[in-house]
């Protein structure tokens, strides 16, 4: 099994190794640990951790969202710097496996995150208008950070799938120049375990080894592994799309209840005014009649008063 390992950053790394014959074999996790330690975990492990409960809240979802776009950006800088690396005239596989690394594990938290945004979408809303507004806000914000995430991440992607190619084409032009002329057919795919067998078979003239087909079939193993997280995040815009609609019917739907409670606001409003004015002029009616009574009575009283005398 060909392991691999890097000298680490303050962020965790998890990516695969595999075999000669391009087979996984297993997964590796750096944590923030000291230079040049590696920590191995088993399979089982790492099924443990994906099984552990996640978060169906919506603090806990929009924190967790939070943080991976932080990641993502930030390892999008530590890629660009690593593309840097490459090229140069001491370059090594040191840089060429890190960055594969770093950013296989950058695309699986742009595919959790996605999921969590999904998450997000599937909450049942909250009853009051204002908490709705709050959290549209939140998810819109979001959105908009994860989308400039992923767009400088993407550019990354493609610069690397670049310089990866052109790693492995300038190392099928060595081997084809200190090599036979006969092993060009080899040299281009090992996409089948007995083209694999042909070529080390023929490897055995002078000017090519093992380890040249080994390596070169590593790095188009790399290849096919970045174009494929490539079109991952392609598959990520496109449900960020579908997100931000639904996002924009579902403020409709707000905006609407919203104007429907201002018009019975209004309505409730006018009536209120209707029956104060009413009350008012009862009020009036009522004065008035009970001056007309009281003036009444005074006549009578006068009157009875006369009489007995």
């Amino acid at each position: 099994m060909i392991a691999s390992s890097v000298s680490l950053t303050s962020l965790a790394l998890v990516w695969k190794s595999w075999d000669k014959h391009g087979t996984v074999r297993g997964l590796h996790i750096c944590g923030t640990l000291p230079s040049s330690i590696c920590v191995s975990v088993s399979k089982q492990q790492i099924q443990k951790r994906v099984e552990e409960p996640q978060p169906r809240d919506w603090s806990g979802l929009i924190q967790v969202c939070s943080g991976n776009i932080q990641k993502i950006s930030h390892n999008t800088g530590q890629i660009k710097s690593l593309l840097h690396q490459l090229g140069s005239d001491h370059e090594t596989s040191a840089p060429q496996d890190k960055l594969q690394q770093l950013q296989h594990y950058t695309n699986q938290l742009a595919k959790e995150t996605n999921q969590h945004l999904k998450d997000l979408g599937a909450l049942a809303p909250p009853m009051s208008p204002s908490e709705q507004r709050q959290q549209k806000l939140q998810k819109e914000r979001l959105m908009s950070d994860f989308s400039a995430a992923l767009n400088n991440f993407q550019v990354v992607q493609r610069r690397a799938a670049d310089r990866q190619k052109e790693t492995v084409a300038r190392a099928k032009a060595g081997s084809r120049t200190a090599g036979d002329g006969d092993l060009n057919d080899h040299l281009v795919t090992f996409e089948k375990e007995d083209e694999w067998g042909q070529a080390v078979t023929q490897s055995q003239e002078p000017g090519i080894t093992v380890e040249d087909l080994e390596e070169i079939r590593e790095r188009e193993t790399n290849i096919r592994q970045l174009e494929s997280d490539i079109m991952d995040v392609n598959q990520i815009f496109k449900d960020l799309a579908v997100m931000i609609h639904d996002q924009g019917e579902m403020i409709d739907s707000i905006e609407a209840n919203v104007e429907n409670a201002e018009v019975h606001v209004n309505k409730g409003t006018a009536q209120l005014q209707k029956a104060s004015y009413y009350q008012r002029k009862s009020r009036k009616r009522m004065c008035v009649l009970a001056m007309v009574l009281s003036l009444v009575m005074v006549v009578l009283i006068i009157i009875i008063y006369q009489a007995l005398k």
